[in-house]
């Protein structure tokens, strides 16, 4: 069983920075592909990015540019960089975590394991 915890959310202003940590204990942090997603008030989850387990990224088109995923598999811990933060950007964060490298990257249903989310909110 692995657990996932967000950390790093908080209030900021447009175009500011906020980066965001998903620390994994009870499995093989190294062998899984660890995805990004958000849900804004009254919106469907949404897959922000992932990062394969050998360094890959793969984006939504909405953040792109903007937003950087990273891993330190010796500390167990995946990032989500986000610059030139916009309002829009409001959302819950989710980290998430796939055993088998599923295709669909992009689907929530690719992941098994979920953390609690982080909020970010984004002043205009």
């Amino acid at each position: 069983q692995v657990q996932l915890v967000e950390s790093g959310g908080g209030l900021v202003q447009a175009g500011g920075s906020l980066r965001l940590s998903c620390a994994a204990s009870g499995g093989t942090f190294s062998s899984y592909v660890m995805g990004w997603f958000r849900q804004a008030p009254g919106k469907e989850r949404e897959f922000v990015g992932r990062i394969s387990r050998s360094g890959g990224r793969n984006y939504a088109d909405s953040v792109k540019g903007r937003f950087t995923i990273s891993r330190d598999n010796a500390k167990n811990t995946v990032y989500l960089q986000m610059n030139s933060l916009k309002p829009e950007d409001t959302a819950v964060y989710y980290c998430a975590a796939d055993r088998l490298n599923r295709v669909n990257y992009f689907s929530q249903g690719s992941y098994e394991y979920w953390g609690q989310g982080t909020q970010v909110t984004v002043s205009s």
